[in-house]
C-alpha cells in the first residue's frame, strides 16, 4: 500500500502572458514526496493569451509524465481546470461549440489535453495564486513561466537552467492580467507600513522571510522593508 502511494506524482503548471495577449510563456514542475521540486521545463510562446498559455502548461505536462502513473495537477487558473473537467464533457456533446452555441475557444489544445487524459488517473487541485503562504509549487511554476514570458527562451532541469527567479519588476502586474488587477492598484497605495508576517514568504528579491519579521507592501506584494524601498528609489 505504501509503494502505491508513493507511485503518486504531485505536479503544478502555469502559465503567463505579459499584455494578454503579450509575450507568453508556460512552466510545469514535478516533485518528489516532500514535495521538493525534481523535474521542470519551461517555455516561450511568442504572443499569446494567457489562456493558451495555461492550457499550454498543462499540456505540456501529461506529455511529459507517465500516464500509468497517477497524478496531482495543481493549477491557479479556474478557466484551465474548469475547461478540462467541467465543461469538456458539454463541449463534446455539442460538436465543441458551448452552450452559446459558439465554437470553443482553444479547441486544438483542448482536444489534445482530452486525448491525454483518457484512461488517465488525474486528479485536479486548485490553489490560489500568489499567497504569502502559498502553495511552492505553484510559486515555482509561476516563476518559470514570468521569466520564460519574460526572455522567450527555454529552460528546465534538463536543460540545466537555475530555479527561476522571482518576477522582473514592471512584468509580473502584466503577466497576468485576471489575477493582478487588485494587486496593482493596492501597490500604487504603498507606504513604509511594516508588519509582522503572519506566515514565511518569498520576497520580490528572491530571499525567503520567516512568520513574525517584518514586512513591508511592494511592487509584488509583500517583502523585506530594504527591498520596497530600494524598488521605490529605482522607479
Amino acid at each position: 500500500m505504501i509503494g502505491l502511494m508513493l507511485e503518486r506524482v504531485v505536479a503544478a503548471c502555469d502559465g503567463a502572458s505579459k499584455g494578454n495577449p503579450g509575450p507568453a510563456g508556460w512552466a510545469w514542475v514535478v516533485a518528489d514526496a516532500e514535495e521538493t521540486p525534481t523535474r521542470w521545463e519551461a517555455g516561450p510562446l511568442g504572443k499569446a493569451t494567457n489562456n493558451v498559455a495555461e492550457l499550454t502548461a498543462l499540456e505540456r505536462l501529461l506529455t511529459a509524465t507517465d500516464p500509468d502513473v497517477p497524478l496531482e495537477v495543481r493549477m491557479d487558473s479556474q478557466y484551465a481546470m474548469k475547461a478540462v473537467t467541467t465543461w469538456l464533457p458539454g463541449w463534446k456533446r455539442n460538436g465543441w461549440r458551448t452552450a452559446a452555441g459558439k465554437p470553443v475557444a482553444n479547441q486544438e489544445l483542448v482536444v489534445r489535453i482530452d486525448e491525454l487524459l483518457a484512461g488517465r488517473s488525474v486528479d485536479f487541485r486548485y490553489v490560489p495564486a500568489h499567497q504569502i503562504d502559498g502553495d511552492r509549487l505553484n510559486d515555482f511554476a509561476d516563476r518559470a513561466a514570468s521569466q520564460a514570458a519574460t526572455v522567450q527562451e527555454s529552460a528546465g532541469s534538463e536543460l540545466g537552467s537555475p530555479e527561476p527567479p522571482p518576477a522582473p519588476a514592471g512584468g509580473a502586474a502584466s503577466a497576468k492580467p485576471k489575477k493582478t488587477a487588485a494587486r496593482r492598484g493596492a501597490s500604487s497605495r504603498t507606504s513604509s507600513r511594516t508588519i509582522k508576517a503572519k506566515f514565511s514568504g518569498r520576497c520580490m528579491c528572491g530571499r525567503s522571510y520567516a512568520a513574525g519579521e517584518p514586512i513591508a507592501k511592494n511592487d509584488q506584494g509583500w517583502g523585506h522593508p530594504e527591498c520596497r524601498t530600494t524598488a521605490a528609489a529605482g522607479a
